[in-house]
């Protein structure tokens, strides 16, 4: 039948329940039991037991099996499934027969009755009653493909998730994920806090901003690219230890690591750098492996990633050099030169510098796709950081790390800046990028350099990824998967 004929056949059902006086969306179901409860509290019945136990079970029909004076269903709920066995003499001849014809694939009902197993030895709850909770009024996918269609997918998500397990899978190993990060900021003397989504500035990364406007103000507001720089304000004011997981937007492309709103953890850490951000990159993210596998090592793609310690620490410049085979401590016009030479071909708006960002996209293009199992790259140009701590010893460089795993980069991290007139001045060169027509570029905040100049302690600071850190702990491989509502293109 076409889905328009479905839907026609259950909205005449719907009547007819209407007309007989039953209510087809209930206000509650008092539940004693979900499906895992069931299993967990008989777990090795054998054929054709009765356990006397009685049992109020709720969930969606994702099976329903009618033979004559008995039927089957498959009860889903937020833990698994769990059978219904609906016998004609246990209901009688008017409850039964509403069972079989008036009840479809997708209604949620609750039900209740003895615990027992069949012959073939299933355990099964023998209904005695049942109430319809919600009666769908759409049908599900066809039973043998499922839901397949990845637009489809996306833009319902809902129907995705009620008919596909691993989607359902992968949200709750996010959120344990999530749960795992907040204990273990928590338990260290971390305090979350929120910080503005709407702000005057956008500030605290290298991205194009969403631009909104406010009406009554009448003034354009940007949706946050980063909270570093109102973070790093309550380092000012004492808090010493912050941390914040939320939402960042960046006006960019979409891809299958890229989604204009994705979750973030910043964290800041006063009194430490750099290598205290990596330590603690290293003991969290093990622990939320841990927490998702039991063990150290994950399949990802069809490779295995190795998450023991110590991980891997490469310098920038070392890493760029072994994998393009150039030097990137030539002056820009040379290393453009030895480029060519080599076949490798920059990007024209690159060309003009400066030379950090070559020296990064080197990186993405030559050496990311191999950092496979977790792998720190360290120091960075001063012209790529402008809010990270020159590095001690070589100050054309800074103590900024970015964490690389199955390819992917993880977080970004720095010895944070600290000195308000060196700030300044790094932020004047990102204006001047600005102004040569970099939209990235960061712009003059005078209120952080206002706060700054109170006195900032020195401090370490580092943002993760949420999405991509849930994508490689679960085995998504699209940044869609592991967002419960992603953003979809218009409907076609």
């Amino acid at each position: 039948m076409a889905e328009a004929d479905l839907i026609a056949a259950r909205r005449e059902k719907l009547s007819r329940l209407r007309a007989l006086g039953i209510d087809p969306f209930p206000y509650r179901f008092e539940r004693t039991h979900t499906a895992v409860e069931v299993r967990a509290a008989f777990p090795d019945l054998g054929p054709e037991a009765r356990t006397g136990t009685e049992v109020r079970v709720a969930g969606r029909i994702m099976a329903l099996r009618r033979m004559g004076r008995i039927a089957f269903a498959v009860l889903q709920d937020r833990t698994g499934t769990i059978q219904l066995f609906v016998s004609q003499r246990s209901l009688g001849d008017e409850s039964y027969r509403l069972f079989v014809d008036m009840l479809d694939l997708g209604d949620i009902v609750g039900a209740w009755g003895e615990v027992i197993t069949t012959k073939t030895g299933e355990l099964s709850v023998e209904v005695q009653g049942y109430q319809l909770l919600a009666k769908s009024l759409r049908p599900l996918p066809e039973k043998w493909h499922g839901l397949q269609d990845v637009e489809k997918r996306y833009r319902h998500r809902a129907l995705d998730l009620i008919v596909n397990e691993n989607s359902r899978r992968i949200l709750k190993q996010r959120a344990l994920v999530l749960k795992t990060i907040r204990s273990f900021l928590d338990d260290r003397g971390f305090i979350e806090v929120e910080t503005p989504i709407l702000q005057p500035i956008p500030g605290g990364a290298m991205a194009r901003p969403f631009v909104t406007h406010h009406n009554v103000l009448d003034r354009d507001l940007y949706l946050r690219i980063a909270p570093e720089l109102y973070l790093k304000r309550l380092l000012v004011g004492g808090l010493e230890r912050v941390y914040e997981i939320g939402k960042n937007f960046r006006n960019e492309g979409i891809s299958t690591e890229h989604n204009p709103e994705f979750t973030a953890l910043e964290a800041y850490q006063a009194y430490a750098d750099y290598q205290d951000a990596m330590a603690l990159a290293e003991e969290m993210i093990e622990r939320c492996v841990l927490a998702v596998s039991g063990g150290h090592r994950l399949e990802y793609d069809g490779r295995e990633v190795d998450f023991s310690r110590p991980w891997r620490r490469v310098p920038l410049l070392e890493l760029v050099a072994e994998t393009s085979g150039a030097d990137p401590e030539k002056p820009l016009p040379e290393l453009l030169e030895e480029l060519e030479r080599k076949g490798i071909e920059v990007p024209e708006h690159l060309k003009e510098g400066p030379k950090g960002k070559v020296i990064e996209y080197l990186l993405e293009t030559q050496a990311q796709p191999a950092l496979w199992n977790p792998t720190f790259v360290v120091d960075y140009p001063i012209d790529i950081s402008p809010l990270a701590k020159r590095k001690r010893g070589r100050p054309e460089l800074t103590e900024r790390f970015e964490l690389f795993i199955a390819g992917m980069e993880i977080a970004n991290a720095f010895s944070e800046l600290n000195d308000p007139d060196e700030q300044r001045q790094r932020f004047l060169a990102q204006e001047g990028l600005r102004a040569a027509g970099d939209e990235e570029a960061q712009r003059i905040d005078e209120d952080f350099l206002r706060d700054l100049e109170q006195g900032m302690p020195p401090a370490a600071g580092i943002g993760i990824g949420i999405d991509r850190l849930v994508m490689v702990l679960t085995g998504a491989t699209c940044i869609r998967e592991v967002i419960a509502f992603p953003l979809v293109g218009e409907r076609r």
